[in-house]
C-alpha cells in the first residue's frame, strides 16, 4: 500500500478540491498519511493568486524537495492554481518535482499518482473545465463543520484577477447535487455549513438561467442536523431583496455576509472593472442592516491599486470609517501577469502600500475594539471547538466569526463540552479581535 502525504494551500476552494483528491485516493487503495516521514509521495495543492500565495507555494515545494533530497520523502506532486498556472517554470526550475498536474487533471489523482510512485514523471493539463465539482471528499475541517463548494470558476473579470485564467468561467453544480452532499455532510456530523464559490450571490445564473440561492438556502433549511449556515464570497450587485428576505426569515441563516468590496473610490473601482460605485455601496450595506439590523459584515480592501493617489487613499479610508466594517483584511495590490492590471502603470511604490494598509488595518482595530467593547454583557450562542487545560478555558466562535478567518471568544464555565457542542456566553471582556466570555448554564 502506497503511503500519500497532502499539503493544501490558499482558499477553501482550493482545500475542498484536496478533500475530493484524498477521497479518491483513499478509495483506491493508497494510505493517506498525517505526516511526511516515509511517504511515497506527497502533494502539494497550491494556490497561485497573489505573489505572497505564490511564495508560499514554492517555499512548501522546495521544502520537500529538502526532504526528498534527504529520503523522507520520495515523490513530489504539485497541482493546484500554482500548477495550473505556471506549469513549465516548475519543471524546468526545481527539477525535484515528478509531476505537475493541472486542476483538470483532480479526477484522475489516484491513477497518475500510481504513474509516479512507479518512476514516471508526470505533466499532465487537461482543460480546467474537467476539475470535479462533485464527488466524495475526506474532510480536512473537524467533523462539526465544513464546506459545501455551489459553484467554481469565475466570469466577474476584475481586471486584477487571475481566477478566471486558472479557473475558468463560472460553473454552478447541480442543486440536486448540493442538496445531496448536504444531506451526507450532516449525517456525518456537520452542525455549521460554510457555502464557499468564487461568487456564492452568482449560484445558478449559468445552469438555470437565474440565481437559486436563495431557494438552496431555503432547502438546505431543511435538512435535519444543520444549525448553521454560513455564506462566504457574497458579490454586493447581487445582494437582492429576496436573498436578504431568506436570511432574515430562516433562523438557521447566520446573520454574516463576507463581501469583498475592493475599494471604494469610484475611479479606482472603475479600473477594476468592479460593478457598482461607492454610492451603491453604501446603500446596498445600508440594505442589508436594515433587513438584519444584527448583521455581521465582513470585506476586504486593496491597497496601492494602480491610480490610487491621496485623494483615492483618503475616499476609502473614510468609506472604512464611515461603514465600521465588524471584519476587514487588507492586502496590498500584487501585479499579476495576464491580467489587465498587470500591464496599467503601477505608481505607487511598496513603502506607500505598505503604510497605507497599516492606516487602514489601524482604523478597523479601533472600530473592533469599539464593537467589541459594546458586546460586554451580552449573551451569545457559541459552537465550542477546543478545551485550553492549561487556562482551564474553552474556545469556540459565535455566528459573527467564520471558521479559520475570524476570531474566537475564550470561555470559563462549570460544565464539560465537547467540540461541536454549544454554550451561551456572556461577554465579560474583549482581547483585540477576540472576545472573553463566561458560561451562563
Amino acid at each position: 500500500m502506497y503511503k500519500i502525504g497532502m499539503i493544501s494551500l490558499g482558499c477553501p476552494k482550493n482545500q475542498v478540491d484536496a478533500e475530493r483528491m484524498l477521497a479518491q485516493l483513499d478509495g483506491n487503495g493508497f494510505s493517506v498519511a498525517d505526516c511526511y516521514e516515509g511517504v511515497d509521495a506527497v502533494i502539494i495543492n497550491t494556490c497561485g493568486f497573489i505573489d505572497a500565495a505564490k511564495q508560499e507555494a514554492i517555499e512548501n515545494i522546495l521544502e520537500m524537495a529538502q526532504l526528498k533530497e534527504e529520503g523522507t520523502v520520495k515523490k513530489i506532486i504539485v497541482t493546484g492554481c500554482l500548477a495550473q498556472r505556471y506549469k513549465e517554470e516548475i519543471f524546468s526550475e526545481i527539477p525535484e518535482v515528478d509531476a505537475v498536474l493541472g486542476i483538470g487533471s483532480n479526477g484522475e489523482i489516484a491513477e497518475l499518482v500510481k504513474s509516479v510512485i512507479e518512476g514516471e514523471n508526470v505533466y499532465k493539463m487537461p482543460d480546467n473545465e474537467f476539475l470535479p465539482l462533485t464527488g466524495e471528499r475526506l474532510l480536512t475541517t473537524p467533523e462539526y463543520w465544513s464546506y459545501l463548494k455551489i459553484a467554481d470558476g469565475c466570469s466577474n473579470r476584475c481586471t486584477y484577477c487571475a481566477i478566471p485564467s486558472i479557473r475558468g468561467n463560472y460553473r454552478s453544480v447541480e442543486f440536486e447535487t448540493l442538496v445531496e452532499e448536504a444531506k451526507q455532510l450532516a449525517a456525518a456530523g456537520t452542525k455549521e455549513l460554510v457555502l464557499i464559490a468564487q461568487d456564492t450571490t452568482n449560484y445558478g445564473a449559468d445552469l438555470y438561467g437565474r440565481i437559486r440561492l436563495p431557494e438552496l438556502l431555503d432547502t438546505l433549511c431543511e435538512i435535519d442536523g444543520i444549525e448553521w449556515i454560513r455564506m462566504l464570497y457574497c458579490y454586493p450587485d447581487k445582494i437582492t431583496d429576496e436573498l436578504l428576505e431568506t436570511m432574515a426569515r430562516q433562523p438557521k441563516i447566520l446573520h454574516y455576509i463576507d463581501l469583498p468590496l475592493q475599494h471604494a473610490d469610484d475611479n479606482i473601482l472603475k479600473a477594476m472593472n468592479r460593478r457598482g460605485g461607492s454610492a451603491y455601496l453604501r446603500q446596498t450595506i445600508g440594505r442589508i442592516r436594515e433587513a438584519m439590523p444584527d448583521a455581521v459584515i465582513r470585506t476586504t480592501f486593496i491597497v496601492g491599486f494602480p491610480g490610487e493617489g491621496e485623494e483615492e487613499f483618503e475616499n476609502l479610508a473614510e468609506f472604512v470609517n464611515e461603514i465600521e466594517f465588524d471584519r476587514l483584511g487588507c492586502f496590498e495590490f500584487s501585479p499579476q501577469e495576464g491580467t489587465p492590471a498587470f500591464d496599467m502603470e503601477d505608481d505607487v511604490d511598496g513603502d506607500t502600500k505598505l503604510r497605507r494598509g497599516e492606516i487602514i488595518m489601524q482604523d478597523q482595530l479601533e472600530i473592533v475594539t469599539l464593537k467589541n467593547t459594546e458586546r460586554i454583557g451580552k449573551i451569545y450562542k457559541v459552537l465550542v471547538e477546543d478545551y485550553d487545560r492549561y487556562s482551564d478555558s474553552y474556545k469556540g466562535r459565535t455566528y459573527m466569526d467564520a471558521p479559520e478567518i475570524d476570531g474566537t471568544v475564550s470561555f470559563t464555565t462549570k460544565n464539560d463540552y465537547e467540540p461541536g457542542d454549544f454554550a451561551d456566553v456572556v461577554i465579560i471582556g474583549i482581547n483585540d479581535y477576540d472576545l472573553i466570555g463566561k458560561d451562563v448554564n
